[in-house]
């Protein structure tokens, strides 16, 4: 993510993402917890890829392949069907985004047969993530105001996404965008052994290493 833009979320999720948490929080839950909200912000402000599967249970380029078809689907849907615009939206011409419909199995007439407004990925995304995030707090929590707090999280999601920077992403961004996310998830996964890492997914130790510098993914201190 580029540096301005990085600076742009972190001032949305602070200015309003934030306050949207406290007031639902107070207003459900009776407090508001630290934590909680901390939480979802971080996991807000780490992920660009909002509404995208990262399959880091299988290698590498099977999990590239899968994502790149998921893209470019997610793309179809919410540009009404319309290929010269998701062309024109992820930067590619008109004829690569047919070839790559072709090599990647694209049903593009099952696709608009059911199309979607833009945001439609991001809001589910979000509120599965908030629902995730409220189930880790359950033994902490009454029931019956984690329950109110519950069947508010569809409307606090519309709202967190109707104020989220969500910009175009072009084909090569999002590329590298889930190759940070692909590795950094396994080797969390394997807790950053970096030769059991690079085995389980199918990529030389050498390749493995000259990503990581590449796109700075590097263990957090």
């Amino acid at each position: 993510m580029a540096e301005k833009e990085r600076e742009t979320l972190e001032r949305v999720i602070k200015a309003k993402i934030e306050p949207m948490l406290e007031e639902a929080m107070q207003k459900f839950l009776g407090i508001t917890i630290a934590e909680l909200e901390q939480d979802i912000s971080g996991k807000l402000e780490q992920q660009r890829l909002i509404g995208f599967t990262i399959r880091a249970d299988v290698p590498f380029k099977e999990a590239k392949r899968l994502f790149r078809k998921e893209f470019l689907e997610k793309q179809i849907q919410t540009h009404y069907g319309n290929i010269s615009e998701v062309a024109d939206v992820i930067g590619l011409d008109r004829r690569s985004v047919h070839r790559d419909i072709r090599s990647l199995k694209v049903d593009v007439k099952r696709l608009r047969s059911r199309l979607y407004k833009p945001g439609t990925f991001e809001r589910e995304a979000v509120d599965s993530m908030i629902r995730r995030t409220l189930e880790s707090y359950r033994a902490f929590l009454q029931p019956e105001k984690l329950d109110r707090m519950y069947g508010s999280v569809a409307e606090l999601s519309e709202s967190i996404v109707r104020v989220l920077p969500l910009h175009a992403m072009s084909w090569k961004t999002a590329e590298e965008e889930f190759e940070k996310a692909y590795l950094r998830k396994a080797l969390e996964d394997e807790q950053w052994r970096l030769s059991r890492v690079a085995r389980r997914i199918g990529l030389r130790y050498e390749t493995l290493l000259r990503k990581m510098k590449r796109l700075g993914v590097r263990k957090d201190v």
